[in-house]
């Protein structure tokens, strides 16, 4: 690793964005690199909220978003999705796409951009939400904003170990040696006594990012 770099993990709900964005953090520091991992401004939102946001409310989130990555240090920075997803989402759900200048102009900061595809599988929690259909819209609208900005991306595939290592060679970085995952692997279970391979804030869960979100849009609009 000869400089350091923004990366941006952008994807659709239940597509292991939070999970990538840790890993690869993970791996990274192990290899004796300062990072700074940006969270999802978002759900600590609509945590903090108890509601989703309105639509007057989503430059705000923007915004915050944007600059969590702008102050960080100089270091590298991986970032769990970016002001680009809010504008994707304020398209979708409220057919506002004022949003999109700002967040375009803030992903063209970024040295890498790594889109999560929707091959992994929906698991149903219990709550209801619109299901893995709507995947497939939003990263089309992810993959079209950034092609009509002229950002260069690649799209993640596989599971897992497979995930990493491709998220790692389309950085054009070294891929992560097997036994090196499985002692983090292990280690991360121990510590959550087996309910997932990361703890709660670097849940692998592919569905943990869409559950809190559309769970709100269905008590708002119930």
């Amino acid at each position: 690793m000869s400089r350091v770099q923004r990366i941006a993990i952008l994807g659709a709900e239940s597509t292991g964005k939070s999970w990538l964005t840790q890993a690869l953090s993970s791996v990274i520091r192990a290899r004796g690199h300062a990072v700074c991992t940006v969270d999802e401004v978002l759900r600590g939102w609509c945590a903090r909220e108890g509601r989703t946001p309105h639509p007057h409310e989503q430059m705000g989130i923007a915004i915050e978003q944007a600059r969590a990555v702008e102050q960080a240090p100089p270091v590298w920075v991986v970032a769990d999705t970016t002001p680009l997803m809010t504008a994707v989402y304020s398209h979708m759900l409220f057919g506002d796409d004022s949003l999109y200048p700002m967040a375009l102009a803030h992903q063209a900061l970024y040295d890498s951009t790594l889109v999560t595809g929707i091959d992994l599988p929906w698991v149903a929690d219990g709550l209801q939400r619109d299901g893995p259909h709507v995947r497939g819209p939003v990263d089309t609208l992810v993959r079209q904003a950034l092609e009509r900005a002229g950002i260069a991306y690649r799209v993640v595939y596989g599971q897992g170990h497979q995930r990493l290592n491709n998220a790692l060679l389309a950085l054009g970085l070294p891929s992560e040696d097997a036994a090196a995952w499985a002692l983090r692997e292990q280690s991360q279970y121990a510590i959550n006594q087996g309910r997932t391979v990361w703890q709660c804030n670097e849940c692998s869960d592919p569905d943990c990012e869409h559950k809190l979100f559309t769970g709100l849009l269905a008590k708002r609009s119930g």
